[in-house]
């Protein structure tokens, strides 16, 4: 049920924002209400030019700001005012011993302190509000959200005081505003603590926000915005980890502690299986692809959706500066290609394994056209992924109701991965970045790809930087293409993996087995003939000379392999017997 309003002359509001959506229409209302506003700085002078009255915090602590305003509110008749039971008569007295009053409810926000990090953009007296007003929540609303305003009004104008429910809410979404803040500091320090403000803190804020700060501190702060509900109608706040911050100096690929920091950006369909629920969440301090794709069409996205979306936007982005298609079936791509034409990669990706590609996700790296949208029609597809569609692409694919149509922006290039272990986490760095260091890599550790092309022809060694040639025949220009990309390709094929390609199109490839000889031969069944002079690559090295028996099988004339076995000379020996062209990467591609 509703507290009463405590009697001290009054309810009172302390409002300290850089956010300041909506502040003077929660100001007005709030006075219209009886309420008094403690506020100081810009959130001040921002209520006066809107009408609202203000007192300043100096006036209520009797004491002026003080080190470049980074004590304000940091003063008992403050912290006071917001701690205070209630229900305590001891608290009562000892705030009115102090001169203090009750303060009822805190609204302020933190600046983003991910977007302009530095020493001085590191709020203090900030989440000391929010965590006292969090606390004391059983008397004490607090806001860190514009979106939260609506409702602390309506329930204030319907009922004259917070419900116990709200107020239990607000203060969840406080403490996950304050540690995703954390987060983000302690990530900056895990990179070294580079200062990206020199001078004056105010420099490179955000359109909105100005030289004062929220109270207690010289760091201003926009509110958390907003995300959907769950379907029970809980808040979509951050999910917080680790226990420990990171010891070390400078920056680590791998630091003491992860602080990470996540919020519910979308529910999903269903989870993996239809009796499973399940939700796709975004970081605070970091952007995804996701974030900014746009659905064109179609039905709800799943669990599984999302998951084989994501493996075949990432795949399509490694293949080079052609146009390229990719058909991935639960998580393992069934085709892969690359030619001067979007719909004929298609098509040539479809032709790989059409048997697993019906109910697959097709990914492309250029805007889909009529044509492609027409090959596409006659298979059963859960959804399309391309950076834009033209018109006839768009009215034929949204033809099928149930056709998922995504457009989207090229993938980000994370450096860790992390994997649920139970209640741990496995925690990796990407292909690639332990030698490359933070930034700047291919999800799976290959260079940027290169712009331009056209010409149907990919630079044959892009991607094929110390690799070595072992055998007795060199690889011709087109197996060396063909190399390339088999490797490329395998590198997103569960292990034990083969890929077998010809003419830059995957047509078998064996994933997920127990032994590299299965899986060889599973893609040499389902390539044919047409891997015939083509290409065969392998994740991990092969073990015995019977690895090879798959490439034999399938026709092809070039392995690429890692390399590192103690029986590689062996292997070398019955490639050069086979006449085989073999060259040594140097790098295992696991994936599982």
């Amino acid at each position: 049920m509703p507290l009463p309003a405590v009697d001290n002359g009054g309810v009172r509001v302390l409002i300290s924002v850089s956010d300041r959506s909506g502040v003077v229409e929660l100001g007005a209302r709030l006075v219209a209400l009886g309420w008094e506003i403690i506020s100081s700085g810009g959130t001040a002078g921002a209520l006066r030019g809107g009408g609202v009255a203000v007192t300043e915090v100096a006036e209520v602590t009797g004491a002026p700001e003080m080190l470049d305003g980074r004590v304000k509110t940091l003063h008992p008749v403050v912290h006071g005012g917001i701690l205070a039971d209630r229900a305590k008569p001891e608290h009562m007295a000892d705030l009115a011993a102090a001169g203090g009053a009750t303060i009822d409810l805190v609204v302020c926000n933190l600046y983003p302190f991910a977007s302009a990090p530095s020493t001085e953009m590191i709020d203090v007296g900030g989440p000391a509000m929010l965590r006292a007003a969090a606390k004391n929540h059983a008397h004490v609303g607090v806001v860190v959200d514009p979106a939260d305003y609506r409702a602390v009004l309506e329930e204030l104008e319907s009922e004259g005081a917070l419900g116990d429910a709200l107020r239990r809410r607000l203060a969840r979404k406080a403490f996950a505003h304050c540690s995703t803040y954390d987060a983000a500091v302690v990530t900056w320090l895990d990179a070294g603590a580079p200062e990206h403000v020199a001078g004056d803190p105010s420099a490179d804020l955000p359109p909105g926000t100005s030289a004062d700060l929220p109270s207690g501190t010289s760091t201003p702060g926009p509110a958390v915005a907003s995300a959907p509900d769950a379907a029970d109608g809980s808040a979509a706040d951050a999910v917080t980890a680790a226990p420990d911050a990171a010891d070390g100096p400078g920056p680590e690929l791998l630091p003491d502690s992860l602080f990470l920091s996540f919020r519910r950006a979308e529910v999903l369909r269903y989870g993996e299986n239809p009796g499973q629920v399940g939700a796709r969440y975004r970081r605070h301090d970091g952007t995804s692809w996701w974030d900014d794709a746009t659905q064109l069409g179609g039905k709800q996205m799943s669990y599984l959706n999302a998951y084989d979306t994501d493996a075949a936007w990432r795949l399509v982005h490694t293949l080079g500066p052609d146009p390229a298609a990719v058909v991935v079936k639960h998580a393992n791509p069934c085709g892969a290609a690359a030619h001067g034409d979007i719909a004929e990669a298609y098509r040539r990706a479809h032709a790989c394994d059409p048997v697993s590609a019906f109910g697959g996700v097709v990914a492309l790296n250029r805007p889909a056209t009529g044509e492609l949208a027409a090959a596409l029609a006659e298979v059963f597809t859960e959804v399309v992924v391309a950076p834009g569609y033209d018109a006839a692409a768009l009215e034929g694919l949204q033809a099928k109701p149930n056709l998922r149509i995504l457009q989207a922006a090229a993938p980000e290039m994370p450096v860790l991965q992390l994997r649920s272990l139970g209640n741990s986490l496995l925690v990796q760095t990407v292909p690639g970045a332990a030698e490359a260091g933070p930034g700047g890599i291919d999800p799976r550790g290959f260079p940027p790809s290169e712009a331009g092309g056209g010409d149907g022809v990919v630079d044959p060694l892009a991607g094929a930087g110390g690799w070595k040639v072992v055998t007795e025949r060199r690889p011709t220009d087109a197996e060396w293409r063909d190399l390339v990309f088999a490797w490329r390709v395998v590198a997103a094929v569960s292990s034990n993996a083969i890929v077998v390609a010809k003419d830059r199109c995957a047509v078998g490839i064996g994933a997920g087995q127990q032994n590299r000889r299965d899986a060889g031969r599973i893609a040499a069944i389902k390539a044919a003939d047409r891997g015939r002079g083509g290409a065969y690559a392998s994740d991990a090295f092969l073990p015995f000379a019977d690895g090879l028996d798959g490439a034999i099988e399938a026709g092809c004339t070039a392995v690429v392999q890692p390399g590192g076995s103690v029986r590689d000379a062996e292997v070398i020996e019955a490639s050069n017997r086979a006449g085989l062209a073999m060259v040594f990467t140097g790098r295992r591609t696991f994936r599982h």
